[in-house]
């Protein structure tokens, strides 16, 4: 699986995906110098996903396929996650929850605020938490508790002071258990 994570490769195997080509117009198609093409080809090739005829290339679309069957699915976002949230959040939350884990934080500071304001659900309005329950219940989440943490002090959702935790922001849940 490795082996296709690479942009270079990618571009390769989508060429390749097109029908046979030669090095030379695998590059010419991609943009990519031909050393890299034949670097990629080699590899490729090593791993069975392209065979060599002659000086053209072929998909191993068989090979693929396989591999993909193989692969398991990722976990629909769980739906104790989207409740509470409105569509458009419950968008942006199955882009990064699988299950109820948090696959990953989001770098765009508008979405991060939308996995935040999930994350602060978590938490009941007016209970003081000691540093290490707010560990714990992050860690349920995703394993950089502490990240979560900052970026829940930094963008108001939690209030620190003298090592407790308090919720400080964020929607209250009204919905029936």
């Amino acid at each position: 699986m490795r082996l296709t994570l690479d942009t270079d490769r990618l571009a390769v195997l989508g060429q390749l995906a097109t029908g046979p080509a030669t090095a030379a117009e695998v590059a010419a198609a991609t943009g990519l110098t031909e050393r890299s093409v034949l670097s990629a080809l080699g590899t490729l090739a090593a791993a069975e996903f392209v065979q060599r005829h002659g000086t053209r290339y072929r998909l191993e679309a068989d090979r693929l396929r396989t591999l993909a069957s193989q692969l398991q699915p990722a976990a629909d976002v769980d739906a104790s996650v989207l409740k509470g949230m409105t569509t458009d959040e419950g968008v942006v939350l199955a882009r990064f929850f699988s299950g109820e884990r948090l696959t990953q934080i989001p770098l765009a500071r508008s979405k991060r605020r939308v996995v935040l304001e999930r994350l602060s659900l978590d938490f009941e309005p007016g209970v003081s938490y000691p540093e290490s329950a707010v560990n714990e219940i992050l860690s349920r989440r995703h394993p950089d508790y502490a990240a979560l943490r900052r970026y829940l002090v930094d963008e108001g959702y939690l209030d620190r002071r003298a090592g407790v935790y308090r919720r400080s922001g964020g929607r209250v849940d009204t919905t029936p258990a």
